[in-house]
């Protein structure tokens, strides 16, 4: 997809113009005599709106910014796998459990969400009139809608709960003034489109169109979905779907150095293709997470639970794993970093511990490759495969399959080194409990969306029902005595939203 993202401005542009709802703006001439009566008439105008569906992934404005500093942090900060720089503002108040309606992030968050959707929506009533794309075509696009479309309402159902369901585009605002719908059926819609889309979709794109969504992402959210929703036999079927369909990188941090993007193990990324040309294709990831003593920003840090849990993983001769020298910048022999001067070089832990603020870093996503000028082009996982195997385990061991789960965990440990755990060596309330406070933070911590969103679900669902506060609490979360249950579970809806439509009602507590 990085070769055609380039077009990604250009369908922004468009989409901008149709999902205004000023008319004095919609009466303007576009200088490309693109207008509402002549666009959506050919391929290349589906191709353009389903990239500015994509391009919300990002962000909704365009600006490399609003996806780390503003939606990444708002969630992120949230999970007690990461400890934020107290010096920072970027989310400080969500980051202890003191924020209001009128953050930015949580906005921005709703504000990407509803662009997506909005954009997805004309997609799917669009492009079913152009006569000029075969009907495969059409059916494809139209999933990749669907498909999208059921991802922006996932993360809007898991961070704001109570949202409005619009699947109509709309340039009359008073038609978007609607209440929020019950989750339920929320979730009921994400689960529609994804079953519509996994039909439809190809099971793999050329490389001119790599990092679309495939057959297999929509069956790897739809079973994500049915494990957020308790579906256990539904969620290991589909699970089981796609296994043995992708593979395991060889080296775990290929998922995060920009090596290995759209790769064996990539189920769904979000697509950044480090390009300047039109738009400004980065992210500053690589920055925000790096020491000062390597011209890092120090947004935020491995929390001190997460280190300990990482320095559990071990291999058989006692070394730590893979997976912990991918994850964290520590006090090791072997542990390293780029440095980010020009050229960049790696730097060993011992070479610079004395300059060192703190004594634990990330390393995920702090690498040069992709780069341009100072920031990256290094895609975001939203769905890899090891993520897969660990939601088929959790599955399976709900199902009663405990030891076929401990197989499927394996896959996942044997990949970084990690001593296997014998099969029979825990019952299915242990390896619940590892799975999601051992095994799922070590390999995804960090990532986007992961852990705060998996304590939601535990923290909302009726299996083994865990709360959040009490789980922040034993791991040292700081700030974990502000948290507040039945309120900091759920993002405010945003003050401004509320404004202009008064149909919202504001979540409990805030």
């Amino acid at each position: 997809m990085k070769s055609i993202i380039k077009l990604q401005v250009v369908a922004i542009l468009i989409a901008i113009l149709f999902f205004s709802c000023s008319d004095n703006y919609l009466d303007l001439k576009d200088k490309q005599n693109i207008t509402e009566s002549s666009f959506w008439s050919t391929r290349d105008h589906a191709l353009q709106g389903i990239i500015a569906t994509y391009g919300a992934l990002q962000g909704h404005d365009g600006d490399k910014w609003t996806f780390f500093e503003e939606t990444y942090t708002s969630i992120a900060y949230k999970g007690d796998d990461i400890d934020n720089n107290k010096s920072e503002g970027y989310s400080k108040t969500i980051a202890n459990f003191t924020n209001g309606t009128e953050v930015s992030g949580p906005f921005n968050i709703w504000a990407s969400c509803y662009a997506g959707i909005g954009r997805a929506n004309q997609v799917i009533e669009k492009v079913p009139g152009i006569a000029t794309m075969s009907d495969q075509e059409r059916k494809e696009i139209i999933a990749e809608a669907k498909f999208l479309r059921s991802y922006f309402y996932f993360m809007l159902v898991n961070a704001f709960e109570n949202v409005p369901l619009v699947l109509t585009f709309e340039k009359d605002l008073t038609k978007l003034q609607v209440p929020q719908a019950t989750p339920d059926k929320v979730w009921e819609q994400i689960e529609k489109d994804l079953l519509d889309a996994e039909i439809a979709l190809p099971f793999a794109y050329n490389n001119d169109n790599l990092g679309r969504a495939t057959k297999g992402a929509a069956k790897a959210l739809l079973g994500k979905v049915y494990l957020f929703r308790e579906k256990w036999l539904p969620a290991e079927t589909k699970f089981k779907e796609i296994y043995g369909q992708y593979s395991l990188n060889a080296n775990y941090e290929d998922n995060f150095n920009g090596k290995s993007e759209n790769g064996p193990e990539s189920v769904f990324e979000i697509q950044f293709s480090g390009d300047r040309t039109l738009s400004d294709e980065r992210h500053p990831f690589n920055y925000e997470v790096k020491p000062y003593a390597v011209d890092g920003w120090e947004l935020f840090y491995p929390s001190d639970w997460l280190v300990s849990e990482l320095k559990k993983d071990k291999k058989a001769d006692g070394s730590f794993s893979d997976r912990v020298y991918g994850t964290i910048f520590f006090n090791d022999p072997k542990s390293e970093i780029w440095d980010l001067n020009q050229p960049a070089s790696l730097v060993s832990y011992a070479s610079i511990s004395s300059s060192l603020s703190k004594p634990n870093y990330f390393k995920k996503y702090a690498y040069p490759t992709d780069r341009s000028g100072s920031y990256v082009g290094i895609n975001i996982n939203v769905i890899r495969y090891a993520d897969v195997l660990l939601m088929l385990a959790e599955s399976l061991n709900e199902n009663g399959k405990t030891n076929e789960a401990i197989a499927r965990i394996n896959e996942v440990r044997t990949r970084s080194g990690a001593v296997a755990l014998a099969s029979g060596s825990k019952t299915k309330e242990e390896l619940r409990d590892w799975i999601r406070n051992h095994e799922r933070p070590i390999e995804l911590s960090m990532e986007w969306t992961n852990r705060w969103f998996d304590l939601v679900r535990w923290g909302r669902g009726a299996t083994a029902k865990q709360s959040i506060k009490s789980i922040l609490t034993a791991h040292d979360k700081p700030f974990s005595s502000n948290y507040i249950e039945n309120k900091h579970i759920r993002f405010a809806i945003p003050s401004r939203e509320i404004k202009v439509n008064s149909q919202l009602k504001q979540n409990n507590g805030y």
